[in-house]
């Protein structure tokens, strides 16, 4: 390739390739390269609705409904000595997907292809290189051929997962958060029976003393079965074990619950084990460049919402970019509007899966804290069912009503002190034992600079000026 490209998308995850296909749609010359060969196995197999509300603005939404997934309507939850719904079907009006991740992403990979991206696979990026606080080239290892340089771009998204090009390998600005240093162990199971008030498709999410496990419906009788606990409790018992399998087995029998969910059924496949430890990038976007999805903040799987994070980093992104493309704002203000939009979603569901942890508030405080951090209160919570505020933010639904409505925005600094009010230990301070959230924040952004725009998706994708 010769001419020269708008945008270089590196990473054909859920992140990059939705970011590729809306910039392409609205016009822009992108081009993507991507390490592995699609189709590749990936975990994170409950998706949320705002999944759905993301696809159909990229009109990928109806390929995925026409491949076969299992529709997700909610779940249940079995936490401490507490049960309760959340129906989205009946409580927020909408629905999402469990699905296969090797089918789901190579379908929205093929999809950007479709929509006029340039697609490579495999083909790594190993290196940036940089022209004062700008990117200039991409260093590049295919698979097959020499190495080589791509200088033919104007901006740069990474997209590339924990390997994290820019903030991991050559910023060196992630952080870890010490409160949720945990660890995954699953498999694949059929036949296998959920909880009975399970909404149709829905998941299973179910405590224990040292972690919770999820079950997941997926297509043709299998199921996805894990268990997620902390990196000592996971070491003591891997210490115990000489097969991998054995753990996973023995992690399993020590639940009631879980015993009585694959009774009857056949496990399908060995036991795979993944480091979970959450993090957030120091920045996410800076002259020439943002960073999206897992590359940018990964947060504990507790409440399914990566494939969120990844879908609506890679939407506000892309209209980000196209908006300073058609001069509809400026560089600042497009990448002032991501950078806040997205490390507000992020910093809201940390609170929520960090006060979960912390356990002791309760279902009823874990609804409360809910209503709090979007701003609304619903009332009296009927018996069993979930908060509606709860609801909605598990669905991913708040992240994008807000960037769409500035009336709406919830404070940074309400997040904040939500996460304080319940100790949150993030990156804590090891002498006081107070975290220190604002380095989870990084430096936050007012709303009175984010909001004067607001996300637009209807008739053609970007930012609107909606004051100053």
């Amino acid at each position: 390739m010769t001419e020269r490209t708008r945008v270089l998308v590196v990473g054909g995850g859920p992140a990059g390739s939705t970011a590729a296909t809306a910039m392409a749609q609205a016009g822009l010359d992108v081009r993507l390269i991507e390490s592995a060969e699609f189709p590749r196995y990936h975990i994170g197999e409950s998706l949320t609705p705002s999944c759905r509300a993301v696809l159909e603005v990229t009109g990928a939404a109806a390929k995925i409904d026409a491949h076969g997934f299992t529709i997700k309507h909610g779940g249940a939850f079995r936490w401490d000595d507490e049960k309760w719904v959340f129906d989205w079907s009946k409580q927020v009006g909408a629905r999402s997907w469990q699905v296969d991740r090797s089918e789901f992403d190579s379908l929205l990979l093929d999809h950007a292809r479709e929509s006029g991206v340039q697609v490579s696979t495999g083909v790594a990026a190993r290196a940036v290189r940089f022209e004062g606080d700008r990117p200039a080239a991409v260093e590049c290892a295919p698979r097959e051929g020499e190495p080589y340089v791509i200088d033919d771009f104007d901006f740069l998204i990474d997209a590339t997962g924990r390997y994290g090009l820019l903030s991991n390998r050559h910023f060196g600005d992630r952080e870890s958060l010490a409160n949720l240093r945990n660890v995954a162990i699953w498999g694949y199971w059929e036949n296998a029976q959920l909880l009975p008030d399970t909404p149709t498709g829905g998941i299973n999410i179910i405590s224990s003393a040292e972690g919770w496990y999820w079950v997941i419906p997926l297509a043709d009788g299998k199921t996805s079965i894990g268990y997620v606990t902390t990196k000592d409790a996971f070491a003591r018992d891997r210490s115990q074990h000489d097969q991998i399998d054995d753990v996973y087995r023995r992690l399993l029998g020590t639940s009631a619950t879980m015993e009585k969910l694959i009774s009857g059924a056949t496990s399908i496949s060995e036991a795979r084990v993944e480091t979970d430890y959450s993090y957030i990038a120091g920045r996410f976007c800076g002259d020439g460049w943002a960073i999206v999805g897992d590359a940018a903040c990964f947060l504990d799987p507790l409440l399914s919402t990566g494939v969120h994070l990844a879908l609506y980093s890679g939407l506000t992104a892309a209209a980000s970019v196209v908006s300073i493309d058609r001069g509809e704002v400026t560089r600042d203000e497009g990448l002032r509007f991501f950078e806040f939009a997205y490390r507000r979603a992020y910093t809201r569901l940390f609170a929520l899966v960090s006060i979960m942890y912390e356990r002791f508030l309760g279902k009823d405080g874990f609804f409360a804290t809910s209503d709090r951090l979007i701003g609304e209160e619903h009332g009296v919570v009927e018996e069993g069912i979930s908060s509606r505020s709860f609801a909605e933010i598990i669905a991913g639904l708040s992240d994008l009503r807000e960037a769409a409505d500035s009336s709406t925005r919830v404070l940074t600094e309400r997040l904040r002190d939500e996460a304080l009010k319940v100790q949150v230990r993030s990156v804590a301070d090891p002498e006081s034992g107070r975290p220190d959230f604002t380095s989870v924040l990084g430096n936050p952004l007012s709303d009175a600079e984010s909001a004067d725009f607001r996300l637009v998706t209807a008739l053609r994708l970007g930012l609107e000026r909606v004051r100053g």
